[in-house]
Protein backbone atom coordinates (compact mmCIF):
# COMPACT_ATOMS: atom_id res chain seq x y z
CA UNK A 1 0.00 0.00 0.00
CA UNK A 2 1.37 3.41 -0.95
CA UNK A 3 1.84 5.99 1.79
CA UNK A 4 -0.83 8.23 0.26
CA UNK A 5 -3.37 5.39 0.50
CA UNK A 6 -2.37 4.69 4.11
CA UNK A 7 -2.86 8.35 5.01
CA UNK A 8 -6.32 8.27 3.45
CA UNK A 9 -7.07 5.18 5.51
CA UNK A 10 -5.90 6.82 8.72
CA UNK A 11 -7.98 9.91 8.01
CA UNK A 12 -11.07 7.79 7.58
CA UNK A 13 -11.58 8.19 3.83
CA UNK A 14 -13.46 5.23 2.31
CA UNK A 15 -11.26 3.05 0.14
CA UNK A 16 -10.92 -0.48 -1.16
CA UNK A 17 -8.93 -2.74 1.14
CA UNK A 18 -6.20 -4.98 -0.21
CA UNK A 19 -4.10 -7.92 0.90
CA UNK A 20 -1.22 -5.55 1.67
CA UNK A 21 -3.27 -3.86 4.40
CA UNK A 22 -1.49 -6.13 6.90
CA UNK A 23 1.92 -4.81 5.88
CA UNK A 24 0.63 -1.24 6.01
CA UNK A 25 -0.76 -1.72 9.52
CA UNK A 26 2.47 -3.30 10.71
CA UNK A 27 4.57 -0.52 9.21
CA UNK A 28 2.42 2.27 10.64
CA UNK A 29 2.33 0.58 14.06
CA UNK A 30 6.14 0.54 14.12
CA UNK A 31 6.17 4.26 13.29
CA UNK A 32 3.66 5.04 16.05
CA UNK A 33 5.45 2.81 18.54
CA UNK A 34 9.08 3.69 17.85
CA UNK A 35 9.30 6.98 15.96
CA UNK A 36 6.41 9.23 16.96
CA UNK A 37 7.16 11.54 19.94
CA UNK A 38 5.71 10.31 23.23
CA UNK A 39 3.16 13.14 23.44
CA UNK A 40 1.72 12.21 20.04
CA UNK A 41 1.93 8.42 20.35
CA UNK A 42 -1.51 7.84 21.83
CA UNK A 43 -3.17 9.89 19.09
CA UNK A 44 -1.21 8.03 16.41
CA UNK A 45 -2.24 4.65 17.79
CA UNK A 46 -5.86 5.73 18.24
CA UNK A 47 -6.14 6.66 14.55
CA UNK A 48 -4.45 3.44 13.53
CA UNK A 49 -6.78 1.43 15.77
CA UNK A 50 -9.83 2.97 14.12
CA UNK A 51 -8.35 2.15 10.72
CA UNK A 52 -7.53 -1.43 11.72
CA UNK A 53 -11.05 -2.01 13.01
CA UNK A 54 -12.46 -0.61 9.77
CA UNK A 55 -10.35 -2.97 7.68
CA UNK A 56 -11.36 -5.93 9.83
CA UNK A 57 -15.04 -5.06 9.46
CA UNK A 58 -14.67 -5.22 5.68
CA UNK A 59 -13.57 -8.86 5.76
CA UNK A 60 -14.31 -10.93 8.86
CA UNK A 61 -12.26 -13.83 7.46
CA UNK A 62 -9.00 -11.88 7.82
CA UNK A 63 -7.71 -13.37 11.06
CA UNK A 64 -4.37 -11.64 10.48
CA UNK A 65 -6.07 -8.24 10.50
CA UNK A 66 -8.10 -9.22 13.57
CA UNK A 67 -4.89 -10.04 15.44
CA UNK A 68 -3.26 -6.79 14.40
CA UNK A 69 -6.33 -4.76 15.31
CA UNK A 70 -5.90 -6.24 18.80
CA UNK A 71 -2.16 -5.52 18.87
CA UNK A 72 -2.70 -1.89 17.87
CA UNK A 73 -5.47 -1.50 20.46
CA UNK A 74 -3.24 -3.03 23.15
CA UNK A 75 -0.44 -0.61 22.25
CA UNK A 76 -2.87 2.30 22.35
CA UNK A 77 -4.00 1.18 25.81
CA UNK A 78 -0.39 1.03 26.97
CA UNK A 79 0.28 4.53 25.66
CA UNK A 80 -2.93 5.94 27.10
CA UNK A 81 -2.56 4.32 30.52
CA UNK A 82 -4.87 4.62 33.51
CA UNK A 83 -8.33 3.18 34.05
CA UNK A 84 -9.40 4.55 30.67
CA UNK A 85 -7.24 1.93 29.01
CA UNK A 86 -9.13 -1.02 30.51
CA UNK A 87 -11.89 -0.89 27.94
CA UNK A 88 -9.30 -1.00 25.17
CA UNK A 89 -7.49 -4.05 26.55
CA UNK A 90 -10.78 -5.87 27.09
CA UNK A 91 -11.67 -5.25 23.46
CA UNK A 92 -8.22 -6.45 22.40
CA UNK A 93 -8.68 -9.57 24.52
CA UNK A 94 -11.99 -10.37 22.83
CA UNK A 95 -10.43 -9.96 19.38
CA UNK A 96 -7.53 -12.26 20.24
CA UNK A 97 -9.85 -14.90 21.72
CA UNK A 98 -11.89 -14.80 18.51
CA UNK A 99 -8.73 -15.11 16.42
CA UNK A 100 -7.73 -18.20 18.42
CA UNK A 101 -11.11 -19.79 17.79
CA UNK A 102 -10.85 -19.08 14.05
CA UNK A 103 -7.19 -20.00 13.45
CA UNK A 104 -4.83 -20.41 16.41
CA UNK A 105 -1.78 -20.77 14.17
CA UNK A 106 -2.37 -17.55 12.20
CA UNK A 107 0.69 -15.28 12.00
CA UNK A 108 2.82 -17.99 13.65
CA UNK A 109 0.75 -18.10 16.82
CA UNK A 110 0.81 -14.33 17.40
CA UNK A 111 -2.63 -14.39 19.03
CA UNK A 112 -1.32 -16.67 21.80
CA UNK A 113 1.68 -14.42 22.39
CA UNK A 114 -0.31 -11.18 22.32
CA UNK A 115 -3.02 -12.51 24.61
CA UNK A 116 -0.43 -13.92 26.99
CA UNK A 117 1.22 -10.50 27.12
CA UNK A 118 -2.09 -8.90 28.05
CA UNK A 119 -2.63 -11.39 30.86
CA UNK A 120 0.62 -10.47 32.63
CA UNK A 121 0.56 -6.75 31.87
CA UNK A 122 -3.05 -6.02 32.85
CA UNK A 123 -3.90 -5.76 36.58
CA UNK A 124 -5.70 -8.69 38.14
CA UNK A 125 -9.13 -8.84 39.77
CA UNK A 126 -11.00 -6.69 40.78
CA UNK A 127 -9.54 -4.07 38.42
CA UNK A 128 -8.75 -6.18 35.38
CA UNK A 129 -8.41 -9.73 34.09
CA UNK A 130 -4.67 -10.19 34.65
CA UNK A 131 -3.56 -13.72 35.53
CA UNK A 132 0.10 -14.80 35.57
CA UNK A 133 -0.68 -18.52 35.33
CA UNK A 134 -2.86 -17.99 32.28
CA UNK A 135 -0.22 -15.67 30.82
CA UNK A 136 2.50 -18.32 30.99
CA UNK A 137 0.31 -20.99 29.43
CA UNK A 138 -0.53 -18.74 26.48
CA UNK A 139 3.02 -17.50 26.01
CA UNK A 140 4.31 -21.08 25.95
CA UNK A 141 1.75 -21.98 23.29
CA UNK A 142 2.98 -19.06 21.19
CA UNK A 143 6.56 -20.26 21.61
CA UNK A 144 5.61 -23.81 20.65
CA UNK A 145 4.34 -22.53 17.30
CA UNK A 146 7.12 -20.00 16.73
CA UNK A 147 10.12 -21.07 18.85
CA UNK A 148 12.62 -18.76 17.14
CA UNK A 149 10.41 -15.66 16.81
CA UNK A 150 11.61 -12.35 18.23
CA UNK A 151 8.25 -11.44 19.78
CA UNK A 152 7.45 -14.90 21.16
CA UNK A 153 10.80 -15.03 22.94
CA UNK A 154 10.77 -11.37 24.01
CA UNK A 155 7.37 -11.50 25.67
CA UNK A 156 8.08 -14.78 27.44
CA UNK A 157 11.43 -13.41 28.58
CA UNK A 158 9.78 -10.20 29.76
CA UNK A 159 7.18 -12.22 31.64
CA UNK A 160 9.91 -14.26 33.34
CA UNK A 161 11.73 -11.05 34.27
CA UNK A 162 8.50 -9.73 35.78
CA UNK A 163 8.29 -12.98 37.77
CA UNK A 164 11.92 -12.52 38.93
CA UNK A 165 12.94 -15.77 37.23
CA UNK A 166 16.12 -14.09 36.05
CA UNK A 167 18.11 -17.01 34.66
CA UNK A 168 15.20 -18.16 32.52
CA UNK A 169 14.47 -14.58 31.47
CA UNK A 170 18.05 -14.08 30.29
CA UNK A 171 17.84 -17.22 28.16
CA UNK A 172 14.74 -16.16 26.26
CA UNK A 173 15.71 -12.51 25.96
CA UNK A 174 19.06 -13.47 24.44
CA UNK A 175 17.27 -15.78 22.04
CA UNK A 176 14.95 -12.91 21.09
CA UNK A 177 17.93 -10.60 20.57
CA UNK A 178 19.42 -13.00 18.03
CA UNK A 179 16.15 -13.97 16.34
CA UNK A 180 16.07 -14.00 12.53
CA UNK A 181 15.28 -10.66 10.86
CA UNK A 182 11.76 -10.23 9.50
CA UNK A 183 11.68 -8.93 5.92
CA UNK A 184 9.73 -5.69 5.74
CA UNK A 185 9.71 -5.33 9.53
CA UNK A 186 13.09 -3.63 9.90
CA UNK A 187 11.86 -0.72 12.03
CA UNK A 188 9.88 -3.03 14.29
CA UNK A 189 12.89 -5.32 14.69
CA UNK A 190 15.18 -2.42 15.62
CA UNK A 191 12.70 -1.10 18.14
CA UNK A 192 12.10 -4.51 19.67
CA UNK A 193 15.82 -5.18 19.98
CA UNK A 194 16.22 -1.93 21.89
CA UNK A 195 13.53 -3.10 24.29
CA UNK A 196 15.29 -6.45 24.65
CA UNK A 197 18.60 -4.75 25.46
CA UNK A 198 16.87 -2.63 28.10
CA UNK A 199 15.50 -5.76 29.75
CA UNK A 200 18.90 -7.46 29.64
CA UNK A 201 20.46 -4.45 31.37
CA UNK A 202 18.10 -5.07 34.29
CA UNK A 203 19.59 -8.54 34.63
CA UNK A 204 23.18 -7.38 35.01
Amino acid sequence: MKLSCLLLLLLGTPMAYAQDDLGALQAQWAICEYQVPAKQQSDCLEKLSVAADRIGNQDHARVDILIWAAIVKSSWAGSKGGLGALGLVKDAKQKLELALRLNPEALSGSAYTSLGALYYQVPGWPIGFGDDKQAEQLLKKGLAINPDGIDANFFYGDFLLDQKRKDEARLYLNKALHAPARPGRELADRGRRQEIKQRLLKLQ
